[in-house]
């Protein structure tokens, strides 16, 4: 994230923590820590996501995945967006003796400081005790002739937020953890909630502050679009009339530059893109067995795209291999 302005004297270790480290939480930090902000992921490796025994309705796989391939690149992902990820089980979340964010403490003892947290566990929000009134976050249930406590699915809003200042939940809710790509999506929306407030802290406003994370061709640019002029004038013309402070004003124009900086940022060349495409591909090749690649292929295909010479030297030592052997 671009900042335009320092709004608080508070320093934070983090700007984000999120406590879970499946579905919901490292989709979460993909989008967070890709605009910017400092993300840590706790996992405990208990995510709900692993007491499935096979995942056949994951889009983007047809013929299914199994969960541990799923969780991994979950959390390649998250980590090659920027996140950091802790592996350890957070047992108190509270606010700074400020008043301001949040201070995590792990089982283990150690803490950390963070300006927002958000919730992405499903089993329980005992960490969270304490925040509010535990009426309005623990819901109590029958089962077994005894009581039991839970974390109320309906605490957080649509959209994450909570009546806990920078506290957003991703899951728990009433249908996120139920399937994995709904706790994905849901990740997803909280963290641009996140995202905007962050956003709005550092001197944007609700219009502005609400980016969209994707990238575009810029092949797609008309001429006029390639100058930054254009870029001024349309900024002006969309938020000018709307905008809470003056145009002519140094915040208008921090976010303004911040805003036109990110936007521009997102198109990417023809070159570029086919860059991305190569180097993508052979990451998800990477996560294959070899067995499987050749099984899942043609056999003369994959000899076709190896070069000569790089067979030529391993039938040689391969041959050289076995009369040693014999």
């Amino acid at each position: 994230m671009v900042a335009v302005g320092n709004l608080t004297e508070t320093t934070f270790d983090h700007d984000v923590i999120i406590v879970g480290g499946g579905p919901a939480g490292c989709s979460a930090g993909v989008f967070t820590a890709r605009a910017g902000l400092d993300t840590v992921i706790y996992d405990r490796g208990r995510s709900s996501l692993k007491r499935c025994a096979y995942l056949e309705n994951y889009l983007g796989f047809p013929a299914g995945i199994d969960v541990e391939t799923l969780y991994n690149r979950i959390q390649d992902h998250a980590e090659t967006a920027g996140c950091s990820i802790v592996s350890e089980l957070v047992e108190s979340l509270d606010r700074t003796d400020a008043g301001e964010g949040f201070v995590v403490e792990t089982q283990d003892g150690e803490t950390a400081t963070t300006q927002r947290v958000i919730a992405a566990t499903r089993y329980d929000g005992e960490y969270m005790r304490g925040l509010d009134d535990d009426a309005a976050m623990f819901e109590t249930h029958e089962y077994g002739g005894e009581a039991h406590e839970t974390f109320d699915s309906t605490y957080a809003d649509a959209d994450g937020t909570t009546p806990v200042p920078a506290l957003y939940v991703a899951s728990p809710s009433e249908a996120a953890d139920l399937q994995a790509i709904i706790a994905a999506g849901r990740g997803a929306r909280v963290a641009r909630r996140v995202i905007a407030d962050a956003r709005i802290d550092d001197g944007w406003w609700e219009s502005v502050a609400d980016g969209v994370d994707w990238v575009r061709r810029k092949a797609e640019l008309d001429d006029e679009w390639t100058e930054r002029a254009t870029w001024v004038e349309y900024f002006d013309d969309r938020y000018a009339s709307d905008a809470p402070v003056d145009p002519d004003s140094g915040r208008f124009q921090r976010v303004r530059e911040a805003v036109l900086d990110e936007r521009r940022s997102s198109y990417l060349t023809s070159d570029e893109i086919a860059d991305r495409v190569e180097t993508g591909q052979e990451v998800l090749a990477g996560y294959l067995s070899p067995e499987a690649v050749v099984s899942g292929l043609d056999q003369t295909a994959v000899l076709d795209a190896i070069d000569d010479e790089t067979i030529r030297d391993y039938v040689t030592a391969t041959d050289g291999l076995a009369e040693v052997g014999e």
